[in-house]
């Protein structure tokens, strides 16, 4: 069996660089099981996804500016590295949205004259007025989706129109859907294709900054759903835009009220955010990446989400709306490094067995968790984590089981575009290795595993110089860089013939292909 991590919490602290240290004499025997003859769940064919935010370059947290000009309203659309990356998934999904989404007014009828950008407001709702976005930039940004082929979800302003109660955060009175009404007919008109709207921003529950009542919101919901259903009367249903509600941290009894009280086939999509790493400032912020146990809680809150769904709103579906790990723009020279590829890559695989279809990452770019570093544009190691999996994982899911010790990880999905399964490995142990062996369950009575046979893909992952914060990330032992002409690099596995054992090295993460594994499952 694996020893547990030695000498964890005080190698962390005495040290801002955390270096992996292998011990050859350490490493355990794993057998991973796939139950094969059936999927336990099936996600999205665009899983991952990534946001982008409303946030200037004037947004702090902690002492840190960390947004510069990445925000909806200014980033750089002609950038060569920003459009390659996007391109590179060939269909990633946007979504448009974020803290100051309830401040956004849209720049048609008698808004086009007078639009004006987010100003800071130490009074304002997040320290900002309201800002503007103007045609002119919408049809800037839609030419950019649909050059590099992106999908888009926008999230709409659901406080339009309502009144602050006073003393209290919550928001009071039904929404004025005009100036949401106008842009989306605008929108239609300009033939830009909108995958999906989704209404308001963490106002559910307690909220963060605003608060709506569950049943207000549930007819509001129901009068937004007519309004999409009216413009978008002459489009099929495939092309029909969903709606997405409602976009903030899961509160049990205030999601039942609103799936209730919205009623049947209102609701296409339950949206809630994680950030279940805590603050960007933690000084546990590193532990916590690195620790299974604490990782695992998070599952509790899938599983209520996934419950809550099947129960009360069957016709619709859970996705993760938003989730950067730690929130206030992440934590620096930990959320934009390696290790925090241990966090990311383990949700993509928990949401996935727990019944969600799709995991919007914060951010696409901009605030310390960017995929694509705010300054350079150059891509983080959670961007090529990212990446494999879109590459790699399909849509089906596959119930995975091993015999390790609870600091390792594995996942498994039909293979995407291709024979076989996938199956990702993470190793959280910083001194013990894994011997993988995969074997398949054909649920056959009497029970009986079969082997694997055949070549595999390997696409090992490992930090540059073994310092598990570093912002450049190794694929099979070699650097993930940009090219000469800022292309992103080929993702080139390593292939092993039959016969060869897996070896999953400590502080590590791994993708393997499985090319020849019969899986019915898969077929």
């Amino acid at each position: 069996m694996a020893s547990k991590p030695i000498g964890f919490l005080s190698l962390l602290f005495s040290s801002l660089i955390l270096v992996i240290v292998v011990s050859p004499a350490l490493a355990d025997d794993v057998m991973v099981t796939v139950r094969a003859v059936t999927p336990i769940q099936q996600t999205d064919g665009n899983l991952v996804c990534a946001t982008m935010d409303w946030w200037p370059k004037d947004k702090c947290n902690y002492g840190w500016c960390p947004w510069y000009n990445s925000s909806i309203i200014n980033l750089d659309l002609n950038n060569t590295i920003l459009y390659n990356a996007i391109d590179a998934f060939k269909n990633l999904r946007i979504r448009l949205g974020g803290s100051l989404q309830d401040q956004v007014i849209y720049g048609v009828g008698e808004h086009r004259k007078h639009c004006e950008n987010f100003k800071s407001d130490p009074n304002g709702m997040f320290t900002f007025t309201s800002g503007c976005l103007t045609m002119r930039r919408w049809d800037e940004l839609n030419t950019f989706f649909r050059e590099t082929g992106a999908i888009i979800t926008f999230g709409l302003n659901a406080l339009k129109g309502r009144e602050k109660a006073l003393d209290s955060t919550e928001y009071v009175g039904p929404w004025d859907s005009t100036n949401a009404h106008h842009f989306m007919r605008h929108t239609i008109a300009k033939g830009y294709k909108i995958d999906s709207w989704e209404f308001g921003n963490e106002l559910c529950g307690g909220g963060v900054a605003a608060k709506v009542n569950a049943t207000q919101y549930a007819q509001d919901l129901i009068k937004l759903k007519k309004i999409i259903n009216r413009l978008y009367r002459r489009f099929s249903d495939q092309d029909k835009p969903k709606l997405l509600a409602p976009g903030g941290f899961f509160e049990m009894q205030w999601f039942i009220e609103m799936l209730q009280a919205s009623g049947p086939n209102v609701v296409d999509v339950v949206t809630h955010h994680i950030y279940n790493l805590g603050p960007g400032n933690d000084n546990n912020l590193m532990s916590r990446i690195l620790d299974p146990f604490y990782l695992s809680q998070v599952a509790n809150t899938y599983k209520n989400v996934e419950y809550v769904v099947k129960n009360y709103g069957p016709w619709s579906t859970p996705w993760i709306g938003e989730s950067g790990g730690a929130f206030n723009s992440g934590g620096k020279d930990v959320s934009n490094s390696f290790v925090d590829s241990f966090w990311y890559l383990d949700q993509l695989g928990m949401v996935s067995v727990y019944g969600h279809s799709v995991f919007c990452r914060q951010a696409l770019i901009g605030g310390n968790y960017a995929l694509l570093d705010p300054i350079t544009y150059v891509p983080n190691p959670d961007y090529y984590s990212a990446l494999l999996w879109s590459k790699l994982m399909g849509r089906r899911v596959l119930q995975t089981t091993n015999d390790g010790s609870p600091y390792f990880r594995s996942y498994t999905h039909c293979s995407k575009n291709g024979q076989g399964v996938t199956s990702l490995f993470i190793n959280y142990s910083n001194s013990t290795s894994s011997d993988v062996s995969l074997v398949g369950d054909y649920n056959i009575y009497p029970p009986a595993l079969y082997e694997e046979i055949g070549p595999r893909e390997e696409y090992h992952l490992t930090p540059e110089g073994g310092n598990l914060k570093s912002r450049v990330m190794l694929l099979n032992g070699q650097p993930l860089k940009l090219t000469s002409d800022n292309q992103i690099p080929e993702l080139t596995p390593l292939v092993v013939e039959d016969g060869t054992p897996l070896h999953i090295a400590p502080y590590s993460i791994a993708f393997i292909r499985y090319k020849n594994f019969n899986a019915p499952a898969c077929a």
